[in-house]
């Protein structure tokens, strides 16, 4: 039998991964308390029963939560295959969606928002050390956690705790404040002065076309993907789950596009779990 738990921090997206694995079979129960899964997994396990899969939404509600959750996953049968899925999102993003659903941290009780965050996030430390995966939602559709799972629970796909995000912008509207990596290409020449490109983005094929038939281009990537297969696995052997790397040009709807989704392939290629966002491509026609 098949074990999975799902835990994390309160809002990285628990209830919608019980959900995804509840449409690929699994039996999900959210919020038991851990004392009892090792009779919830006796009763699951006895003789005609038809379920093979589990999953179980286990969150901070539960009071002494990982105390007993441990000793819990210890107790299970040695046959019963036992995972630990964490959840994870950046403290912007969970602030953000707990004020779009107007609901309040369950540690933040009349508190700040921050506050509850900053104390589950201790409290959480030990399980996260010890999780099998970790999925940091901060910039992921729900489409692409859905992908994400399926990867994990149904192809079985090498999982790699670090998402990778590849953001192109224009610094003319400022350097995003959650790069771990900016790259500055202006100096690659600018398809906005050649006429018929202007009104164009690097998503279109003569933009790209412009843009890599500059040998600076091709030289540039080459150099940043030879430095990148150097950095990512030191920095997944530290621990680092999220990384942003940023491609700006002036007005981020030409060179810096066309490089990023380039070097977005270029990872995709190599197995990397990576998402691609323009962050500046339409600033322009909106503010005209």
């Amino acid at each position: 039998m098949r074990f999975v738990i799902i835990t994390g921090m309160s809002g990285a997206g628990k209830s919608s991964v019980l959900r995804f694995l509840e449409d690929l079979g699994y039996f999900c129960v959210d919020n038991l308390p851990p004392m009892l899964i090792p009779k919830f997994a006796e009763v699951c396990m006895k003789a005609g029963s038809d379920i093979d899969k589990v999953a179980l939404g286990i969150d901070i509600r539960g009071g002494r939560l990982f105390n007993d959750l441990f000793n819990a996953m210890e107790e299970l049968d040695m046959e019963s295959e036992r995972t630990i899925l964490f959840l994870d999102a950046s403290d912007d993003a969970l602030i953000k969606r707990y004020k779009e659903t107007r609901r309040s941290h369950p540690l933040a009780r009349n508190d700040r928002i921050q506050t509850g965050i900053e104390k589950e996030r201790e409290l959480l430390e030990d399980v996260k050390k010890r999780a099998d995966y970790i999925i940091d939602t901060s910039q992921l559709l729900t489409r692409q956690l859905k992908e994400k799972i399926n990867d994990i629970f149904v192809e079985e796909k090498k999982f790699s705790s670090l998402m990778i995000t590849v953001l192109s912008f224009g610094f003319k509207y400022g350097i995003p404040q959650d790069a771990d990596l900016v790259f500055d290409v202006r100096f690659i020449p600018n398809p906005y002065y050649i006429a018929y490109l202007k009104d164009k983005t690097g998503n279109e094929k003569p933009v790209r076309d412009y843009v890599l038939s500059w040998s600076i281009s091709n030289t540039f990537l080459e150099k940043l993907s030879d430095m990148l297969e150097f950095l990512i696995p030191n920095y997944i052997k530290e621990g680092k789950n999220q990384l942003v790397i940023a491609i700006g040009c002036t007005g981020g709807k030409h060179r810096s596009v066309t490089l990023a989704n380039e070097l977005f392939n270029t990872l995709q290629k190599h197995g990397q779990s990576v998402i691609i966002n323009h962050r500046d491509i339409d600033k322009d026609n909106t503010l005209k």
